[in-house]
Order: structure tokens, then C-alpha cells, then sequence
């Protein structure tokens, strides 16, 4: 964490946030999958009437594909991914280029993510947020990951109740059985870092009660002293 944490309310909200990290570390390949997902979702069987009909879909598919290749490697290069070089276009690029398209959609939410790994807050957060929630099963995983990243970015710059606002919208982005807890236990931490008790209590108790299988459920409970 790049700020000084000043009591255990932002110390417990600065291990919530670690845990995006973590899990990128952990299960990395998985949601590289699933990103990956997405692109291909938008950018090919799904949208082919789009390479079909609109040659700027194609263009920027083809365009994203060494950039995302430098952020889903074994040894991903973000700084490569973001900017690329003078063999390969980076994700700004991407989004330069062809923004307005499906594709340079989704190369803004990685562009804010490389950001984040950067250390650049203020770009992630405005790169994070140019991303348009897209509809599908496939999308709306990444579509809570985008709010979800939005909501850390809150966290570092020590806005406890915009983050939780995050956390929250976060949540209503998809239904399932890892983003969901996740971002429902961090919605509980800022807003106990904001001092909204009760609120953070109801948080906790959704997701020891409609999660109980999840890693945040065992937090929870210790959050409400169970």
C-alpha cells in the first residue's frame, strides 16, 4: 500500500484490497481466461457480423492481440502491454486508434488495469472508467472486476465511501460465486472504514449467510465477532 495506514479499520481494508493481487497471482491463467473471454466474445464468434461488416472491429482485434499477449504471459510486461514498442501497438493504442470500437472497449479496462500494476492511480482510475459495461454471462464477470478495480483505486486514495459505492455496484454486476462475496465483504470493510457499522454488518452477514462456502465468509464472520 503506497499510504500510511492509520488504524485497523484501513488495516483490514488494506488486506481486503490485497486480495485482488493476490488472487491475480494465485489464478492468474483463470482470469486471463476469462478476459480473454470476453475479447473473443466481442470480438469474434459472437460479433462476427462485426468483422464482417464494420473492417475496424477486425483491425482492432488484430491490433490488441501482442498486447494482450504481453499482459497474459508468463511473465506479463504491463508497461510493454500498455504502451508497446515499435513491433507491437500497446493497449493505448488500441484505444487511440479504434476506441469507439467493441474491441477498444475492453482495451481501456486493460489499460487500466496495467496502470494499477504500474502504480499510476489516477490513469487506472481514468482508463478504468472510459470502459462500458458490456452485456452477456462472459461480460458481466469483467464488467464486476471493472467496478470492483475502480473500487480499490478508492481505497488507496483513502475515499472509503466512494469505494464502497464501487463495491456495491460492483456486486449488482453479477451473480456468482467468487466476485460476488469478494466485492460484497470489501463493501463491508469501507464502509467500516467510513463508519458505517451497521451498514458494514449487513454486508458481512450476506456473505456469511448466501456465501458460506466462500474464502471471504470465514472474514466475514470474524468481522461480526462469530
Amino acid at each position: 500500500m503506497s499510504k500510511k495506514i492509520q488504524n485497523q479499520e484501513e488495516v483490514v481494508v488494506a488486506e481486503a484490497v490485497s486480495k485482488t493481487e493476490k488472487f491475480f497471482e494465485e489464478n492468474g491463467k483463470k482470469v486471463i481466461v476469462a478476459i480473454v473471454a470476453l475479447l473473443l466474445l466481442v470480438a469474434g464468434g459472437y460479433a462476427y457480423k462485426y468483422l464482417v461488416m464494420d473492417k475496424n472491429e477486425a483491425a482492432a482485434a488484430e491490433l490488441i492481440a501482442a498486447a494482450q499477449d504481453n499482459f497474459a504471459g508468463e511473465t506479463p510486461n504491463y508497461d510493454l502491454a500498455l504502451n508497446g514498442d515499435e513491433s507491437a501497438a500497446g493497449f493505448l493504442a488500441v484505444v487511440d486508434q479504434y476506441g469507439s470500437t467493441k474491441v477498444g472497449n475492453i482495451a481501456k479496462h486493460y489499460a487500466g488495469i496495467c496502470y494499477l500494476h504500474l502504480g499510476d492511480l489516477e490513469k487506472a482510475a481514468e482508463y478504468l472508467a472510459k470502459y462500458k459495461a458490456v452485456r452477456g454471462l462472459a461480460a458481466e464477470v469483467v464488467n464486476a472486476q471493472n467496478l470492483g478495480l475502480q473500487g480499490d483505486v478508492a481505497v488507496e486514495q483513502g475515499d472509503y465511501a466512494k469505494a464502497a459505492k464501487f463495491f456495491k455496484k460492483a456486486v449488482a454486476a453479477s451473480e456468482n460465486n467468487y466476485t460476488t462475496p469478494l466485492y460484497l465483504y470489501k463493501q463491508g470493510l469501507a464502509l467500516t472504514a467510513a463508519g458505517e457499522v451497521e451498514a458494514a454488518k449487513a454486508c458481512y452477514k450476506a456473505v456469511s449467510e448466501k456465501y458460506p462456502t466462500s474464502a471471504e465468509a470465514r472474514e466475514a464472520e470474524k468481522m461480526l465477532g462469530l
